[in-house]
């Protein structure tokens, strides 16, 4: 039953991936900002008719490549945990627990003490408010790593990367997706079932 679940939560996240093509885009749409991200083979999504208005995608694209980005994130930190690559010393001090006494899979979230999640959230909010707001939909915030982002100098860049970041970020969201329910139904981290040979949700 368990399986069967994760597999239904699985195919229901894949709708959101289901192609359409741009000429259902709506008159109003821009459709040449729709090039990034619209990569083969599938091309241009919007499966619900979501995309009305260049408003509306440019909100949608961002809530995507934030939400790729987060999942990126989360991807580094399931390889860093799960090969017990942790900090030294103490997470909370006044309660003896070190942050090599945190387990390395998704449980590990509820043995932070509620200071510690404060923590989390907090810095979170001040990035998300002020430091690299949400509210600049481009995502752009003037990140550059010399060469690799010289994009002035080199245009064709631009979209390559752009591209590259959107299609990780997917991979990324649907990875993280994938480990937190093989974890819920095996009881095993990535690692942990890597290790066993365990590999296989049957």
């Amino acid at each position: 039953m368990k399986v069967v679940a994760a597999l239904l939560a699985l195919i229901g996240s894949t709708a959101a991936f289901a192609p359409a093509a741009k000429e259902a885009v709506g008159t109003s749409l821009n459709v040449e900002s729709t090039e990034i991200g619209a990569t083969a083979p599938l091309g241009f999504f919007d499966p619900l008719g979501y995309i009305t208005d260049e408003a509306k995608f440019e909100r949608y694209r961002a809530v995507e490549r934030k939400h790729g980005r987060i999942a990126m994130m989360a991807m580094l930190g399931t390889f860093v945990h799960n090969n017990n690559w942790v900090f030294d010393g103490y997470l909370s001090p006044s309660q003896g627990i070190k942050f090599s006494d945190i387990d390395t899979g998704i449980g590990g979230l509820f043995q932070v003490p509620p200071q510690g999640l404060a923590q989390i959230l907090i810095v979170s909010g001040l990035i998300e408010l002020a430091w690299w707001p949400a509210s600049q939909l481009d995502g752009d915030y003037g990140v550059r790593l010399g060469k690799i982002n010289n994009w002035e100098q080199e245009p064709a860049k631009e979209l390559r990367q752009k591209n590259a970041e959107l299609n990780n970020g997917r991979a990324a969201m649907m990875g993280t997706l994938g480990i937190l329910l093989q974890e819920v139904v095996t009881g095993q981290n990535l690692q942990e079932q890597f290790s066993s040979l365990n590999i296989t949700p049957y």
